[in-house]
């Protein structure tokens, strides 16, 4: 009876010591770029795309959303952001359908609904480009904190915009998780968002 009643302490000791131990958490996402999970910036959006039809942030829940700013007439850091974000979309191969690229122009003076339908759907057909008024992109900039000025050039439309050279990445629910710095490799995009899919 001893023994019995002795094995009997044992066990009740191990069983408290394993509801001791702390619970074990599930490990966080190793995201290659910049992790942004939890941001209380970068809600939400009122912006008309290059089809004429308003969008928020609301239309694109249950993609991972990838969003830009630039311009049109960007020499250099738009077309070549783009471009890579063309080569992800690739490299995802069917998981790509479940990626929104969004190209938010910081130009609303001169980049028109037209002139967006034609360049942002020449990189993937995917791709959706937004604008707004003159008060609707300031109040975008504000709100995802991207900076952007206009750069006089020789004559009066012939300015350059200096800008936020990166993307923001949102997850499934619409929440920002990632940014993106401009210049990275695509493999290292493709990475985070497949961990976003999963």
């Amino acid at each position: 009876m001893k023994k019995v009643l002795a094995f009997a302490m044992i066990a009740v000791s191990l069983l408290a010591g394993c509801g001791e131990k702390p619970a074990v958490e599930a490990p966080k996402a190793a995201f290659q770029n910049t992790d942004l999970t939890g941001a209380s910036f970068a809600k939400d959006f009122a912006l008309t795309d290059h089809t004429g039809k308003p969008r928020t942030m609301a239309d694109f829940k249950g993609k991972v959303v990838v969003m830009f700013f630039g311009y049109t007439q960007c020499p250099d850091v738009c077309p070549t952001t783009m471009a890579e974000m063309t080569e992800v979309l690739k490299q995802l191969g069917p998981q790509a359908d479940q990626v929104q690229v969004l190209f938010v122009t910081v130009d609303p003076e001169r980049d028109t609904q037209q002139l967006l339908a034609e360049y942002v759907p020449a990189f993937d057909q995917r791709f959706i480009g937004l604008y707004g008024t003159p008060e609707q992109t300031a109040a975008v900039g504000k709100e995802f904190k991207v900076m952007f000025a206009k750069v006089p050039g020789s004559t009066k439309g012939s300015y350059t915009m200096d800008h936020t050279a990166a993307s923001y990445v949102f997850d499934k629910q619409g929440k920002l998780r990632l940014l993106i710095r401009s210049g990275q490799p695509a493999a290292a995009a493709v990475h985070d968002i497949k961990l976003l899919l999963s």
